[in-house]
């Protein structure tokens, strides 16, 4: 009842109750109409100043994105960059209404989501699954949680290992949100919408000047969730900004953002029966419906608290400082009752395995990164030089407890209290559950110092030839003081991670690249959650890509990418059958083909692509056999979405998605089957500074997988969804 009157407060403050002036005279009103509400929303660019952003106004450029500084530091043509990225801007985000990033990366060809067992982002990149691969304006963001997209002008998706730019990990690529940051003209917007599962939000994004060398920004939502499977929770975020031009070459920007989630964790549906190799098993079916847990202990509940600074400043012709660091308070709790069998017949009764537990996670996240970049000519050759340092301190508390069906006798199907077999039946009843100490628990202090140095340059030869070239030494530390075995362990890497590419331009129009770039992944995983005395003494993942592509303006603001790579992984780790010691036996090998569309051509913006790709683990195994496919990576991924402006008032939207079938796991025993999803949408301009728009998820009505973890966690696609959106911007 509380949640339903907050909403509607909200909402009505969102639409009702945003009152302000016109922008500036000097800058000319703004005109909200359909064709450019949502750029209208993001009201900022980049600028060629330092950080200074331009007021976007008028026509909207479609889902086009032509400069970045993600991928190397530097402010950069993307055709100037030898790999695939892929940038999803806020008016595509605006116009498929998007909150998370598994919506981003419907669209994004070679990367796709795994289900992040119901709590978290986790997504798959040219193969390589990572919960910790997302970063904030370049700054790691890897602590496990579901992120919004209310205070973000774009998302980036950078293909390929990563290291000298971001460190550790990055293994397939990484995910970087682009933060809405003040600018320096009076602009206020907000949106409300409703879907017919009941689920909704409201965003407000208010820019105002503070004094003639300052501005504020504030950006909050407040979010329900809802779907067919009832599966519900409630999310509220605040994004408060300053700018300050300290002098014409000097500017600081301030951030704090608060988030608090609160949501049910669905574990998805089992297989219908246990799956071989020769005869792989699918999702049980007829229970699309049924929630295999209990709704009243799948929980999950995060709050973060973030402060961020950066200071951007001009020393000199062609000399640019910027020093960027971030404290970062995160908590997280979730609880959950977890099928963790297919469907198996116990005693003439068909059932599923349940297990449970409760996982806590606390952390501190310390992060200063300071670039300073030169850009001269030695002859006839441009550089631009980058030299940096960056310093990590990532302190981690984490603990875990099992779950124990204490009412159930030890002859009962439930021998050592920690799992039971539950008839299958919709509902689907579990058994009372505790959670305490026990066989698998974990109590945990994790401290990880990371420090690395890096220097690239840019070298830009003739006309016609870009050569980038860079080399980057990390010196990792890991230390986890394990409280349940009274262990002390540690473990210290020194890694060296090169980068070497090349461009070559026929004209300013079409663009030749190839890259090969090498990134590391100690042993303790993305989220330093493991390590044991075996593992302590291995030596890390290893990563290696080779890419060749091209890049091409077709037409002015329509650009074209077909990237083709080999991705090796290597000193991949696997429990001894015999032993059962952790060892480094495995190597895996991905390869594939993307083509990438995005822009506008005419009244028509277009984004979308396709991938073809083939991951396989290449060095024999008993863990994983050599020839077996990689999990959660379909040969067929292909995406496309348009919208198209009919009048200056109304235009239509559509898109469609296609995944071919893929396998859960490296078991290879379970397969998801293929998918097709078609999306609609429709915007009208009621006025030119307010618009509406109704968008259908999943228009007809398709059933299937979406995300998989592990063979017995597979996830439902969401039912036909229409979506009811009021913008307005002043």
């Amino acid at each position: 009842m509380f949640a339903c009157a907050r909403f509607a407060l909200l909402a009505s403050a969102a639409v009702t109750g945003i009152a302000a002036p016109a922008l500036a005279a000097e800058t000319g009103d703004v005109v909200v109409t359909n064709s450019a509400l949502s750029e209208a929303l993001i009201a900022a660019e980049l600028g060629e100043g330092p950080g200074d952003p331009i007021l976007v106004t008028g026509k909207r450029e479609g889902y086009g994105a032509d400069r970045s500084s993600s991928a190397t530091k530097t402010d950069s043509d993307l055709n100037d960059v030898p790999q695939a990225v892929a940038v999803v801007t806020a008016e595509q985000i605006a116009d498929q209404a998007m909150r998370e990033i598994g919506d981003v990366v419907d669209f994004v060809p070679g990367i796709n989501m795994e289900s992040g067992e119901g709590h978290r982002d986790a997504v798959v990149i040219r193969g390589q699954l990572s919960t910790a691969d997302f970063f904030t304006d370049g700054l790691r963001d890897d602590v496990q949680h579901y992120r919004g997209l209310y205070n973000v002008e774009r998302v980036e998706v950078l293909k390929g290992p990563n290291a000298l730019i971001f460190g550790r990990g990055g293994a397939g690529g990484i995910v970087n949100r682009v933060i809405k940051r003040p600018f320096h003209d009076a602009y206020y917007a907000g949106a409300a919408s409703i879907d017919s599962e009941g689920a909704g939000f409201v965003e407000v994004d208010l820019n105002s000047p503070l004094t003639l060398n300052a501005e504020g920004r504030l950006n909050a939502t407040y979010e329900r969730m809802d779907n067919f499977r009832d599966v519900d929770g409630e999310r509220f975020a605040i994004n408060p900004t300053l700018s300050w031009h300290a002098s014409p070459d000097v500017r600081i920007d301030l951030g704090y953002e608060y988030a608090d989630d609160d949501r049910m964790v669905d574990r998805g549906l089992p297989p219908a029966f246990e799956g071989t190799i020769a005869n792989p098993a699918r999702v049980v079916e007829g229970y699309d419906e049924t929630f295999f847990g209990d709704r009243d202990v799948n929980r999950a509940t995060f709050t973060k608290h973030v402060v961020d600074a950066r200071v951007e400043a001009q020393l000199g012709a062609g000399l640019t400082f910027v020093s960027k660091a971030l404290y970062g308070d995160y908590d997280k709790l979730y609880t959950n009752a977890v099928p963790s069998s297919a469907v198996t017949l116990v005693d003439g009764v068909e059932s599923v395995k349940v297990s449970a537990y409760q996982d806590a996670t606390r952390r501190q996240n310390f992060l200063w990164q300071n670039d300073l970049t030169a850009e001269f000519s030695t002859g006839m050759i441009a550089h631009r030089l980058l030299v940096g340092a960056d310093l990590a301190i990532q302190d981690t508390e984490a603990g875990r407890l099992r779950g124990f069906f204490d009412t159930l006798d030890a002859e009962d199907k439930s021998p050592n209290g920690r799992e039971t077999f539950v008839a299958l039946a919709d509902p689907f009843v579990v058994p009372p559950l505790t959670f305490r100490g026990g066989s698998g628990e974990r109590s945990s202090e994790t401290d990880v110092e990371a420090i690395g140095v890096y220097v690239q340059d840019q070298i830009e030869i003739g006309e016609h030839v870009e050569l980038i070239a860079g080399l980057r030494h990390d010196w990792v530390d890991i230390r986890v003081a394990d409280f349940i075995g009274d262990t002390d362990l540690s473990r210290t890497d020194s890694l060296w991670s090169p980068r070497l590419g090349a461009v070559v331009k026929p004209n300013e129009d079409l663009s030749l690249y190839a890259s090969w770039a090498r990134s590391y992944l100690p042993q303790s995983g993305d989220q330093f959650a493991s390590l044991s005395p075996t593992t302590a003494a291995l030596e890390p993942e290893e990563f290696t890509n080779r890419e060749v592509g091209v890049k091409w303006e077709a037409v002015p603001g329509f650009d074209v990418t077909l990237a083709a790579y080999e991705l090796n992984r290597t000193n991949v780790r696997a429990q001894d059958p015999l032993s059962t010691d952790v060892v480094l036996t495995g190597e895996q090998r991905t390869r594939g083909v993307e083509l990438e569309v995005h822009g506008k051509v005419g009244r028509l913006s277009l984004a979308g692509g396709v991938a073809l790709q083939d991951g396989e683990i290449v060095e024999d195994t008993e863990a994983a056999p050599a020839g077996r496919t990689l999990a959660n990576l379909p040969e067929l991924d292909a995406s496309l979405w348009g919208r198209y402006e009919v009048t200056d008032k109304f235009a239509f939207g559509m898109g469609v998605s296609h995944r071919s079938e893929m396998f859960a796991s490296i078991s290879n025993e379970v397969v998801v089957d293929p998918l097709t999803l078609v999306d609609a949408a429709v915007f009208y301009d009621v006025t030119p500074r307010i618009g509406v728009q109704l968008n259908v998820e999943n228009l007809f009505e398709e059933r299937g997988i979406t995300a998989a973890h592990g063979d017995n966690n597979l996830h439902l696609v969401d039912g036909r969804t229409a979506r009811a959106t009021v913008r307005v911007a002043f």
